[in-house]
C-alpha cells in the first residue's frame, strides 16, 4: 500500500479568527472499553471540500479543528464511487465484489439488504448498545417489517428516508419514524429535523453505550438550503454553486452542534466520532466541482473508479486520541470489524474488512493484500501496493468491444494520467487474476443470536460465525412480564461455524428477549435479541 500525497493545508492560522465551538484538548488516555460511537456520513462530499485537505473557497472550521485534534486518514477509500453500494459495504464489512448491494437504482436493479446482512448496528445491538439511524438509509423498499428496513438491520430507532430517491427531497411531505410514515408540511428542512432528533438521542439518559449513525443528505444535489446562501450569497458563482458551498458549511455547523451535544451530555470523553463521506464529489444539477477543487489532487469524481470517485474524507475524533495524520490506506469495509474491535465484540469471519483500531494510535493497520471495487457491467478496479488497475466493460467510458484495461503507478502518478498497461503486461495479468477471484458470492458464514417461535415454543439459537471458539455458552429467555429463564444446558465450547439451540415453553403472547452468555478471548460477552411472540396452541 502507499500513502496519499501530502497537501498544503489551510489550517495554520486560519482558525484564529473564527468562532467555533471549543473542543477539549487532546490527551493521551485509554479509550473506553465500550465507547459510544457517532458516525457522521456526508453524502457526495469530496476529498478536497474540507479546509484541512486544501479547500479554499468553502469554510469548514469545525471539521478542520476536529481533524487537527483527531486522526485524519489521507488515504481513506469508499466502498464504491456512488451511494448505495458504498453504504452497504460500510454497514456489512464486504467490498462491492461480495456485498448484497452493488448498484444504485439508476445503474440496474438495486438489491435490498436481507436477513443475512449482519450490519455493524446488529452486532452492537446484540452486545447491548442502544442504536439509532437518523437521516438517509437509502435501501428500499418503503415498507415496514421487511429485512431491508433499518429496524430489522439493528437500529432501535430510525427517523429519515428509507428509499434512495426520496432522500433527494430536502423539503419532503413525509419521513419515516421506525415502521410508520410521519406527515410533514413540505416546508420543513429535513436535515434540520435530523439534527434535532440526533441531539435528542445523544442526550437520552442511559447506562448503556450508544451507536448513532447520522447519514445526512448534505451536500447531495439538489443544492438546497433554508433561506439564501448565507456568506456565499454574493459570490460570483452560479446559484447551484453558491448553495452547494452553503450546504457544506451548514454540514460543518451540524458537526459542531453534535460535538457540543456530546459535551453537554457529559459523554464526549467516552465517545469516538467518525466523520466520513460516501463517495467523491458530485457534478449534478449545475454544481461545478472544478470551481472548488472538490476532488483535491485526484482525477474524476462521483461514479468513477479513478481516485477522485473513491478517495474520501475520514476523520476520527475523541478527546482521548492524539492528533496525527495517517497516510496508510483504509477502506470502508474495515469499519464493521473496527467497531467490533473497539467494543470488544468478536468480529464475524468471512468478511473482507479488517480492524484499523491500531491506526488510531499509530499502530498496525489492516493487512489487506489488495483492495477491490466493483460496478457490475461497468467497471472494476483493484489496488495492490503502488499499482492500481481499472477494467472498463465494453462500451463504457469509450471502451471498445473488448473493453479496456488501464494501469497506474500511484507512487509516481497520483492523478492517474499515465496508463502503463502496455508497459507492464505481467502486472496487468497478476492484478486481473486477483480481481476476477475477488468478485463473486457472499463469503460470510451465519453469525449471532436469533429467536424464533412456533406454537407455544420459543427457540433461542447462537451461531458462532467468528474465527475463534466461544466457551461456556449458556442460553436464556426472558418471557413477557416474567423472570429470565436460563437453559440448564451449558456448552463447554462452540467452535467457529457451529451453533447451539435451546427451546422454551412460553404460553401467551408478547415481547420476549433471548440471550446468550459466553466467553471469547478471555472476555465475557452477552448477546440479546428481542422477538415478538404469539403463542398458538
Amino acid at each position: 500500500m502507499i500513502p496519499a500525497p501530502s497537501r498544503r493545508t489551510l489550517l495554520a492560522g486560519a482558525l484564529a479568527g473564527l468562532s467555533v465551538p471549543a473542543m477539549a484538548a487532546p490527551a493521551q488516555a485509554a479509550l473506553a472499553s465500550r465507547p459510544n460511537f457517532l458516525i457522521i456520513l456526508a453524502d457526495d462530499l469530496g476529498w478536497g471540500e474540507i479546509g484541512v485537505q486544501g479547500q479554499k473557497k468553502i469554510a469548514t472550521p469545525v471539521i478542520d479543528r476536529m481533524a487537527a485534534q483527531g486522526v485524519r486518514f489521507e488515504a481513506a477509500y469508499a466502498g464504491a464511487p456512488l451511494c448505495a453500494p458504498s453504504r452497504a459495504s460500510m454497514l456489512t464489512g464486504l467490498h462491492a465484489g461480495h456485498a448484497t448491494v452493488r448498484e444504485n437504482p439508476e445503474g440496474g436493479p438495486q438489491r435490498s439488504l436481507n436477513e443475512n446482512d449482519l450490519t455493524f448496528a446488529e452486532l452492537l445491538q446484540m452486545a447491548g448498545y442502544r442504536t439509532a439511524c437518523i437521516g438517509k438509509w437509502g435501501f428500499g423498499p418503503e415498507l415496514p417489517g421487511q429485512p431491508s428496513h433499518p429496524n430489522e438491520r439493528g437500529f432501535d430507532e430510525f427517523f429519515g428516508y428509507i428509499a434512495h430517491r426520496h432522500a433527494h427531497q430536502y423539503f419532503p411531505t413525509y419521513l419515516w419514524h421506525n415502521g410508520g410514515k410521519v406527515s410533514i408540511t413540505g416546508r420543513k428542512y429535513a436535515p434540520d429535523l435530523f439534527l434535532r432528533q440526533a441531539i435528542d438521542f445523544i442526550k437520552q439518559p442511559s447506562d448503556r453505550p450508544f451507536l448513532l449513525y447520522f447519514p445526512t443528505p448534505l451536500p447531495h444535489a439538489p443544492s438546497e438550503v433554508p433561506g439564501n446562501a448565507g456568506r456565499y450569497k454574493n459570490k460570483p458563482w452560479t446559484r447551484p454553486n453558491r448553495r452547494h458551498a452553503a450546504q457544506v458549511t451548514l454540514l460543518d455547523t451540524y458537526v459542531g452542534k453534535l460535538l457540543a451535544a456530546l459535551r453537554e451530555a457529559g459523554v464526549a470523553d467516552d465517545t469516538i466520532v467518525l466523520f466520513m463521506s460516501d463517495n467523491g464529489p458530485h457534478r449534478e444539477k449545475g454544481v461545478t466541482p472544478r470551481l472548488f477543487d472538490s476532488n483535491g489532487p485526484f482525477r474524476a469524481d462521483k461514479r468513477d473508479l479513478y481516485e477522485g470517485g473513491i478517495r474520501v474524507p475520514l476523520i476520527a475524533w475523541s478527546p482521548k486520541l492524539r492528533p496525527r495524520v495517517e497516510k496508510r490506506p483504509v477502506a470502508y469495509w474495515d469499519l464493521l470489524p473496527t467497531l467490533a474491535d473497539l467494543a470488544g465484540v468478536p468480529a464475524p469471519d468471512g468478511i473482507d474488512g479488517r480492524s484499523f483500531r491500531g491506526m488510531l494510535h499509530g499502530g498496525d493497520g489492516p493487512d489487506h493484500d489488495h483492495l477491490i471495487w466493483n460496478r457490475p457491467r461497468k467497471a472494476q478496479a483493484i489496488r495492490r501496493g503502488r499499482w492500481k488497475l481499472i477494467r472498463f466493460e465494453p462500451g463504457i467510458a469509450g471502451a471498445g468491444p473488448e473493453g479496456r484495461i488501464e494501469l497506474y503507478d500511484l507512487d509516481e502518478d497520483i492523478r492517474e494520467r499515465h496508463d502503463l498497461a502496455a508497459e507492464h503486461p505481467e502486472v496487468v495479468a497478476e492484478l486481473m487474476e486477483l480481481l476476477d477471484a475477488a468478485i463473486g458470492d457472499d463469503p460470510r458464514r451465519p453469525y449471532g443470536l436469533r429467536v424464533t417461535s412456533s406454537g407455544d415454543r420459543v427457540t433461542v439459537t447462537l451461531v458462532n460465525g467468528s474465527a475463534v471458539p466461544w466457551r461456556r455458552v449458556r442460553l436464556g429467555l426472558k418471557p413477557p412480564g416474567g423472570q429470565k429463564v436460563t437453559s440448564r444446558r451449558e456448552v463447554a465450547e462452540l467452535l467457529p461455524g457451529e451453533e447451539v439451540s435451546a427451546t422454551f415453553r412460553v404460553p401467551g403472547r408478547g415481547q420476549v428477549t433471548g440471550s446468550a452468555v459466553f466467553r471469547a478471548k478471555n472476555r465475557r460477552h452477552t448477546f440479546r435479541r428481542v422477538h415478538r411472540h404469539r403463542s398458538v396452541v
